[in-house]
């Protein structure tokens, strides 16, 4: 059921919206963490480091789809709030029009040139083979992973986070079974891994199509709907394409690091490999608040309830804030725990990994303060200051691997991602100082904002 966000306390309304895309992103994680566990414990560190050396090539391309599918979504939020239903059907058309569009390029230029980005890379003579042969597969099941990031995020602009969450529950039980089957019954190596990931992907879309069906009649696209119009397009692209691109950049970033740690070997790639899936499956609620806020401040921008983003930008930075500096304890005291569940026995390895968990962990204030600005401002339909934090980011990560990871090794590499975080707050905080200054004064004035 749809969900508006323009009334009802602040806080309560973005953590019950939160809180599905938290469980959502969880088990969305998990497609992902169930090819790195069932690799690693079943075809050995090298296998699983083949997976993990296309994690920023990955990234780069698929990262683009889903983040520009999303911004798409934002002005679907926007018309949803203002109560705009027509307009919502149109945004639906526009959107997946462009999203279609953008996955045709994407996936061959995806499967061109990932053999040249990888030997760029420098990636491991022993796992480069395994390596190609996992990620040709991801970039061919693109329409797959289109399907379903479109249809959640546009249930989700209307404030539905709940469907998405159990539909990629099934989703995420069915990636598991079919990895051990791929793996352990025919025997298909890291390449049944990706068949696995791409197959759930299909279904979670497929299942989503009667859903949007029966549960949201606004979302059915009429005759005159499929003719999206250039002004319609245009509207889109505004947001969707410099979200995709700002993905993109810091992608950019994770290629450099990829570039860096190939240089220290199979051992370093699994146990930073090992430790960023730990690093992501933690932080992602704060990915989700953040998530929440550019819904949250998409639909309060469209009804024009200014008071409503300031109040919401408040509290979802309390709970983020609270949020990272737990997290870090955490990881400070039981990251080598949770660096063994991936890595077994390797105790170098281990170790390596929980030096990288207790550098990240300290830095999450950073984290959590860029997530919720940067979710909110592009929620506002903001797309310039984000991109240039993105930017700041890729210079940032750039640093570390090419200076930092020469001068001090792995332990260098580790501060790739904190220096990111703390170097793209700068750029958002200030627009996020003086988005909220001419809020306060429309406020007082008493007109709508254009931000």
């Amino acid at each position: 059921m749809t969900k508006n966000l323009t009334v009802g306390n602040p806080a309560l309304l973005i953590v019950s919206f939160a809180a599905p895309l938290f469980a959502g992103n969880l088990f969305q994680q998990f497609y992902n963490m169930a090819d790195v566990f069932i690799v690693g414990r079943t075809l050995g560190v090298n296998a699983l480091a083949a997976v993990g050396s296309t994690g920023s090539i990955n990234f780069l391309v698929l990262g683009f789809l889903i983040n520009s599918t999303q911004g798409a979504a934002i002005v679907t939020a926007q018309r949803f709030g203002a109560q705009d239903l027509p307009g919502v059907r149109r945004s639906f058309a526009a959107s997946a029009a462009l999203g279609a569009m953008t996955t045709c390029v994407l996936m061959f230029l995806g499967i061109f040139f990932c053999r040249p980005l990888l030997a760029l890379l420098g990636t491991p003579a022993e796992i480069a083979g395994a390596a190609r042969s996992y990620i040709i597969i991801i970039y061919w099941g693109m329409p797959a992973a289109l399907l379903f990031n479109l249809f959640s995020s546009m249930m989700r602009a209307v404030g539905d986070s709940r469907t998405p969450l159990v539909i990629l529950a099934v989703a995420c039980v069915l990636n598991i079974i079919l990895d051990y089957t791929f793996i352990l019954v025919f025997h298909t190596g890291v390449e049944g891994a990706a068949y696995a990931t791409v197959i759930a992907q299909l279904v979670s879309g497929l299942l989503c199509f009667p859903v949007m069906a029966a549960r949201f009649p606004f979302f059915r696209i009429s005759r005159s709907s499929l003719c999206v119009t250039a002004g319609e397009l245009r509207a889109h692209v505004r947001i969707a394409v410099p979200m995709g691109f700002q993905m993109s950049i810091i992608a950019l970033g994770s290629v450099t690091v990829t570039f860096a740690l190939n240089r220290l070997g199979a051992l370093a790639v699994a146990a930073f490999t090992a430790s960023q899936k730990i690093d992501m499956l933690v932080n992602m609620p704060l990915g989700s608040l953040g998530a929440a806020m550019a819904t949250y401040s998409a639909q309060n921008y469209g009804a024009r309830k200014l008071e409503r983003i300031k109040a919401g930008v408040k509290s979802s930075l309390c709970m983020a804030l609270s949020f990272s500096m737990l997290i870090g304890l955490v990881y400070f005291f039981f990251g080598h725990f949770l660096s063994a569940l991936f890595l077994g026995s390797e105790e170098a390895a281990v170790s390596m990994s929980h030096t990288y968990l207790k550098i990240a962990g300290m830095s999450y204030v950073f984290l959590a303060w860029l997530f919720i600005l940067r979710q909110t401002l592009q929620g506002l339909g903001n797309s310039f200051i984000p991109t240039v934090a993105g930017i700041t980011e890729l210079c940032m990560r750039t640093f570390a691997a090419v200076i930092l990871s020469r001068l001090f090794g792995f332990t260098g590499l580790c501060f790739s991602s904190p220096l990111a975080w703390a170097g793209g707050c700068i750029p958002l905080t200030a627009a996020m100082a003086l988005t909220l200054k001419k809020i306060n004064r429309k406020i007082l004035q008493g007109y709508s904002m254009g931000v």
